[in-house]
Order: structure tokens, then sequence, then C-alpha cells
């Protein structure tokens, strides 16, 4: 049964990665720009979702259209290299593996459907704040939203493994924790990382006080030896910003999957 499940997650997240690029082309802007609606080359974007979902390659760029049958006039071509406006190798393997290491090792409960549904959600806001430095609202508070209804529901159900009393709590006190950062030093935290701690500390809350901590600390933990590789490296200062959103969903995975072997 395990090994189904996981396979089916693998499968959803391979589903899920191959159309998250087009969402993370769009949404990789700075602040003050709107959401990009069109492909390098200008094209507007269609399909489902009004064109929010979609592979990382644009159609009209990559082929040539005939105006009429036979005809073999192509339209006017995009500049090289603006057919695939966005790479998806490798947001595609991230979202496999993590969907199937949180079905594999959370098993037939009721919180893997939860964090199967919400792990490409997850991976996108990393694949975005990695390119712009940004965590755009659109994502952040509706995820914090979801997985506490998610959660609620999954607790009415038998053979959970975890308190959606605790869910609650560790979102409260992971975003407060944050938001005193924010407080201390605007500069090095920003408010975006606060709104993803809320999300992010409502699902290892789920699992209890320990699990909050060690997936928090990750988070840490991650980003301060990214920060030190780069130092070593001569490609940051002290002082330099990093992305600290992609840390953050890599230690609460880590909780989770600990979570979910624990529990």
């Amino acid at each position: 049964m395990d090994a189904t499940l996981t396979v089916l997650a693998a499968l959803w997240g391979a589903a899920a990665g191959l159309l998250l690029p087009r969402a993370a082309y769009r949404l990789s802007v700075e602040p003050e720009e709107p959401w990009r609606d069109a492909c390098p080359g200008g094209h507007a974007f269609t399909g489902p979702a009004r064109g929010w979902l979609g592979p990382a390659r644009c159609a009209v760029c990559a082929v040539a259209v005939p105006s009429h049958p036979g005809h073999t006039a192509p339209q006017t071509p995009a500049p090289a290299g603006h057919s695939r406006y966005a790479p998806s190798a490798a947001t595609l393997l991230v979202t496999v593996a993590a969907c199937a290491a949180l079905a594999a090792t959370t098993g037939a409960r009721p919180e893997a459907v939860v964090w199967v549904l919400l792990a490409p959600v997850a991976v996108l806001l990393a694949v975005v704040d990695r390119r712009v430095h940004r965590l755009p609202d659109v994502l952040t508070l509706p995820l914090a939203g979801t997985a506490a209804v998610l959660l609620g529901a999954a607790a009415l159900l038998p053979g959970h493994g975890g308190s959606w009393t605790s869910a609650l709590l560790g979102g409260a006190a992971l975003g407060g924790f944050y938001l005193l950062l924010f407080r201390i030093n605007p500069n090095g935290m920003g408010f975006g990382d606060v709104k993803l701690a809320l999300a992010l500390g409502v699902a290892l809350g789920w699992y209890g006080w320990a699990v909050l901590f060690a997936g928090g600390f990750a988070g840490f933990l991650f980003g301060a030896l990214y920060g030190a590789a780069l130092m070593l490296a001569r490609r940051a200062g002290r002082k330099t910003g990093i992305p600290f959103g992609p840390f953050m969903i890599a230690g609460a995975l880590l909780g989770l999957v600990s979570g979910g072997l624990a529990t």
C-alpha cells in the first residue's frame, strides 16, 4: 500500500512539476512590476487556470504555424532562445522527490494527502524566491490558510498522526518568531519570510513542538551553511542578501519527513 501511495505521489509531483515553470516565470518579477502575461517573445499565455499553468516552452515561438493548410510561410519567429523561457528539469525533479519522500515517510495517513497537495506550491515559492528574492503574497497567505483547513479536515479522519491544535499553535509560534526577527532587523529578514513561516509552522506543528523546532532550526542551518559557502568562495560578503525561502522550505521538508517516520 505504501509503495502504491509513493508511486501515485511521484506521478502527481511529475504532473505538477511540468506545469510549475510557467507560473514561476510569471511570478518572478520585482515587487513594483505586474505579473508577466506573455512569453519573452510577446505571445500571451493561454491554457489552464487562465494561462498560469503550462509548460516551460512557448508553442508559438517553438513551432512555425502555417496561416493556411499547405502554406509553409511561418509566423514571425521570436528572437533566439525565447522558445524556452524557463528551465523545467530541476523543478520537475525536486517536486517529484519531495512528493515521493513525503508519501513514503507519512504512509497511509490522512495528512499524507495534505503534504503531497501542498508540496508543489512550496517548490514554486522556492523557485520564485531564488530568482527574485521575493515570496508573493498570492502564494504564501493561501498556503497557510489551505494548510490549516486541510489539516483540520485530516484531524477528523481516523488514523491521522498529528494534532490540529498544535498545528495552529505551531503556525502562530513560528510566524511570531520570524516576525520578531523581522522587527529586529528588517534588512536581514523579509516580511515574505514571516508569511511563509506561518504556513510552514502550521505544517510542522501538526507533529508537535519537537518537529516544529527541528524543521525551523534546519532552515536556519541550511541558510547559514549556504551563506558560509558563498563567503568562502568569495562570491558574497557578510551583508549580501540571500533568498531564505528555499532553506526554510527545505528545513520544513526535513521536519515533516522526520515527523512522518516517528509517528
